[in-house]
C-alpha cells in the first residue's frame, strides 16, 4: 500500500467521513489554484488590499484554538468599535449550527436570512444583512442554526467575501473554535487575524496552533509571494492579581510563548455576561475598564500607539489593608 505524505496534497482540505462499513475515508476537496492569472481571483489579489490605495476591504478573522474564550464577545466589540470611528463594518458569523454572534448584537430576532441562505443563493447578500439597531456603519451576516458545516464551500465563501469586501472597509469573521470547516474557511482569506486566547497554557497551546495553520493553509501562505496575514494577539479575562500569584500566566509568558505582538488586553469582567444577556456589545459601556480595553484594542489595530492598560493590580488602600472588604 503507497502512503501519500499530506505535504504532498497540494491545497486541499482534509475531512473524515463515514463510510457504509461504519470505518472512516479520506475525503478531498481541492482549492482553486491560485498560481494562475489574477483574473480567476474573486475576491481580489491581497496586494490590492496591502498598499496605501486599497481597492477593496480589509477580511479581520477573530479565531482561536479553545472554545469559550471569549472570540463573539471580542467579534462584536472589535465591530462596533471600527464601526463607532467611522468604518463602514459587517461582522459575519462562521460557527454553522451554533450561532450566537445575533445574541451578542441583541438581533437574534431580525435573523431571516443567514450566510447558507446566501451561499446556496436562496436570497441575495443584501436581504440577508441585518442593519445594527445603534451604529448605522454596523451590519451583520449571520451563520445558519440548522444547516450543516459542509454547506461551506471555498468557491461560495470566496464570492459572498468578495461582494462585502467591495462595500465595507472592514469584514469581520468570528471564527468557531478549533480547525473544522468553519474555522478553515474563516482563516483562509483572512488578511489579518486576532488570536484569542485566556492566561492559560491549553488556551495558549491551542491558539498557537491556528498560528500555524494561518502561516501555512491561508491563501496568502498558498500565494508565497504576497505579505503575510498579519496576526495579533487578544488577550482576555486577564487578572492581573492571579498572574502576580503565578495561579494563571503572565502577559510576558504568553508574548514569549506565541511570539505574537499583543493588540490588546480585557481585565475580566462580570459586565461581559450582563451585556451579552442584553444584546450590548460591551464596548459601548462607559467607565468600564473592559470597554475602555476593547476601545483601546481597536485604536491599536488601526495604527494607534497606546500603552497596554489594566495589566498590573491596582493599589490596596490604607483602610482596606487594615479592615478588609471588597
Amino acid at each position: 500500500m503507497t502512503i501519500r505524505l499530506l505535504s504532498s496534497i497540494p491545497r486541499k482540505t482534509l475531512r473524515w467521513l463515514p463510510n457504509s462499513k461504519g470505518m472512516v475515508s479520506l475525503a478531498t476537496t481541492t482549492f482553486r489554484d491560485f498560481t494562475s492569472s489574477s483574473e480567476d481571483f474573486i475576491l481580489s489579489h491581497p496586494s490590492t488590499v496591502d498598499g496605501p490605495n486599497p481597492s477593496r476591504g480589509r477580511v479581520v478573522c477573530i479565531t482561536s484554538g479553545k472554545g469559550g474564550v471569549g472570540k463573539t464577545t471580542s467579534a462584536a466589540s472589535f465591530a462596533m468599535g471600527l464601526a463607532k470611528r467611522g468604518h463602514k463594518t459587517c461582522v459575519v458569523d462562521f460557527d454553522i449550527g451554533l450561532r450566537n454572534l445575533d445574541i451578542h448584537l441583541g438581533c437574534e430576532r431580525r435573523v431571516i436570512f443567514d450566510l447558507v441562505n446566501v451561499l446556496l443563493d436562496e436570497c441575495t447578500l443584501p436581504q440577508a444583512l441585518i442593519k445594527d439597531k445603534r451604529e448605522p456603519n454596523l451590519r451583520m451576516l449571520a451563520a445558519s442554526q440548522t444547516r450543516d458545516k459542509e454547506c461551506l464551500t471555498v468557491e461560495g465563501v470566496e464570492r459572498v467575501l468578495s461582494d462585502l469586501a467591495d462595500s465595507f472597509e472592514y469584514v469581520v469573521l468570528d471564527s468557531p473554535a478549533g480547525i473544522e470547516s468553519g474555522a478553515r474557511h474563516a482563516m483562509y482569506f483572512a488578511d489579518d487575524a486576532i488570536i484569542v486566547t485566556n492566561p492559560e497554557l491549553s488556551s495558549c497551546r491551542d491558539a498557537d496552533k491556528m498560528v500555524g495553520f494561518i502561516n501555512s493553509s491561508s491563501r496568502r501562505a498558498e500565494l508565497g509571494d504576497v505579505q503575510e496575514v498579519t496576526q495579533t494577539l487578544l488577550i482576555t479575562r486577564y487578572d492581573p492579581l492571579r498572574a502576580e500569584a503565578e495561579e494563571s500566566l503572565s502577559i510576558a509568558d504568553m508574548n514569549e510563548f506565541l511570539c505574537l505582538p499583543v493588540v490588546g488586553v480585557i481585565p475580566e469582567s462580570k459586565d461581559v455576561l450582563t451585556c451579552t444577556n442584553l444584546g450590548t456589545p460591551i464596548i459601548t459601556l462607559d467607565d468600564n475598564d473592559a470597554a475602555g480595553a476593547y476601545s483601546d484594542m481597536v485604536d491599536r489595530y488601526l495604527g494607534e500607539e497606546k500603552e497596554l492598560r489594566f495589566t498590573t493590580p491596582e493599589p490596596v488602600s490604607f483602610f482596606k489593608k487594615m479592615f478588609g472588604g471588597s
